[in-house]
């Protein structure tokens, strides 16, 4: 692993944030049930994690759930039909936390230099670094002299806060894996848990051998299947382990567990219905459960421009204005920004999250369909799964890793836990299918005489942008493409899944108290 990446993550330590997920200290709790003691080698050893305090990532904010009426700020758009492609419904969205900017091409630069040094001389390095790479050539236009922004878009620094576009729907995903296991691996060698980057590659104090990095590219899934072996010195000690045989003066040391709350979910899309509940920021309008003003916009008012004195007039999101106006008159530029502009751009809507509307239009999970509202579900709505299970030796449970150091994925067998007869078996039920509404409809028919473009490749995107109208801008528009294609105006950003309690701040809000269990004493 290169070290370049880490001057991107330096304030995520700076602001304490890595404390937040939780120190490596365990309380001596009891258990309510049995009687004993937790994380006790005497016990048996049995670990609980106590205090766990949860923080988002870096790049990412908190975004209280709730319920909402999705599709219920639509507004006319000519040529869809309102009534079918954006049907009110209410569901109800889990807290999540979402990336505060969408994703720019030094973060994407970041990306690109990992794979060219981390797999410096290996076959698979060419393949990899070529389909990371975005398709710059989505700015020619046969009637348009773009050119300058085919090479220097990306790459030049002049650009570098500017969103990342060019990218297909596969290549956000993919960027969003490599993320989480970049980040997670940051946690356990800042913490010591894992050899910390400054050790590795570098001779010992004493004129040893230096500290060789493992060959495995760090993987998550790979990490807490205990298929990596680097253990730090902080790292945790396993108080199941035999202690007359375990080294370290007795005390054998382990990697991290899930359990022990060190590491972060995975970084991904946002679904459809997360991104239009976090666009539309109804909690700055929101007092005792009722909302006191709807939204068109991801701010408040009909209007497109800023009503505050400072900056009355100004155009409040980057999109084309009309025709061939795509920032204004020369000496009074409405928007500022000829095609895309910086991520931090604009101000941003009441959680905090820049450019929800205009700029690049942004991927988002869930797979196309203008009935969406059909058989919809009422939490966490979504339609696209298609789950998938770790490729396992049967006899060792060692995972099977493919070239980027990733577990090897397979289509999920069955939708409830097997018996242990069954998985010995590698039995099959054919049956199983991971979307019953509709994501594997038929391509070019859904029924009667109507004909689609759309298939189960097709991806939502939403959000609107420099090359689009105003219209756009609201949060429950939606369009859709190929997820293997791209264009200049669409880019991603990042949500991760809140774990715990769906309420992110409970000071000064009502709760209910309830008293401790006494623990149990033999008498």
């Amino acid at each position: 692993m290169n070290r370049f990446y880490l001057y991107a993550l330096v304030s995520f330590i700076g602001v304490g944030t890595l404390s937040s997920c939780g120190g490596s200290k365990k309380g001596s709790a009891v258990s309510e049930k049995t009687g004993y003691a937790y994380n006790k080698r005497e016990n048996g050893g049995f670990e609980v994690k106590k205090g766990y305090k949860r923080g988002p990532g870096p790049g990412l904010i908190e975004i209280e759930g709730g319920e909402f009426i999705m599709g219920g700020s639509a507004i006319e758009i000519p040529g869809q039909d309102m009534s079918t492609y954006n049907h009110k419904r209410q569901v109800t969205v889990s807290s999540f936390y979402m990336d505060e900017t969408e994703v720019s091409n030094t973060d994407w630069l970041e990306y690109l230099h990992w794979i060219k040094t981390t797999f410096k001389g290996k076959a698979e390095l060419a393949e990899y670094y070529y389909t990371a790479l975005p398709d710059t050539l989505v700015w020619r236009r046969p009637l348009s002299y773009n050119e300058p922004y085919v090479n220097n878009y990306l790459r030049h620094p002049a650009y570098g806060d500017y969103p990342v576009v060019g990218v297909t729907w596969q290549q956000a995903t993919d960027y969003a894996v490599w993320r989480t296991d970049r980040v997670n691996e940051f946690i356990l060698r800042e913490k010591g848990i894992m050899t910390p980057f400054k050790e590795l590659n570098r001779p010992t104090a004493r004129g040893g051998a230096p500290v060789k990095k493992s060959d495995t590219v760090f993987n998550t899934d790979i990490y807490l299947n205990g298929q990596i072996k680097d253990l730090g010195k902080k790292a945790p000690v396993d108080l199941s382990a035999d202690a007359a045989a375990a080294g370290n003066r007795g005390k054998a040391l382990r990697n991290v567990r899930l359990e022990d709350g060190e590491i972060f979910q995975p970084y991904r899309l946002p679904t459809e219905a997360e991104w239009e509940y976090a666009a539309l920021g109804l909690i700055g309008n929101t007092q005792y459960a009722n909302i006191n003003e709807k939204k068109v916009y991801p701010w408040n008012g009909l209007g497109i421009t800023s009503p505050r004195k400072s900056t009355r007039g100004m155009i409040l999101a980057n999109f084309k204005r009309g025709k061939g106006d795509y920032m204004g008159v020369g000496g009074s530029l409405n928007d500022k920004a000829g095609i895309t502009s910086e991520v931090k751009s604009f101000t941003p809507n009441d959680f905090g999250l820049y450019n929800m509307a205009g700029n690049v239009n942004e991927w988002v999970n869930d797979v196309y369909r203008p009935n969406t509202f059909e058989a919809t579900e009422g939490l966490n709505p979504f339609r696209g799964n298609q789950y998938s299970d770790k490729e396992r030796d049967a006899a060792s449970n060692v995972i099977k890793i493919d070239g980027k150091g990733r577990p090897v994925m397979k289509a999920a067998v069955s939708g409830v836990k097997q018996t242990w007869a069954q998985l010995q078996a590698n039995y099959v039920d054919s049956a199983y299918k991971a979307d019953q509404r509709g994501f594997k409809d038929e391509e070019k028919n859904l029924g009667g005489e109507v004909i689609t473009l759309y298939n189960d490749k097709s991806r939502v995107y939403k959000g609107g942008s420099w090359n689009d109208q105003a219209m756009w801008l609201n949060p429950a528009a939606r369009r859709y493409l190929q997820e293997d294609e791209s264009t200049a105006d669409i880019g991603f950003r990042c949500a991760m899944t809140m774990l715990g309690a769906s309420e992110v701040k409970s000071a000064g809000k009502a709760q209910f108290r309830n008293k401790p269990t006494k623990p149990f004493k033999v008498k």
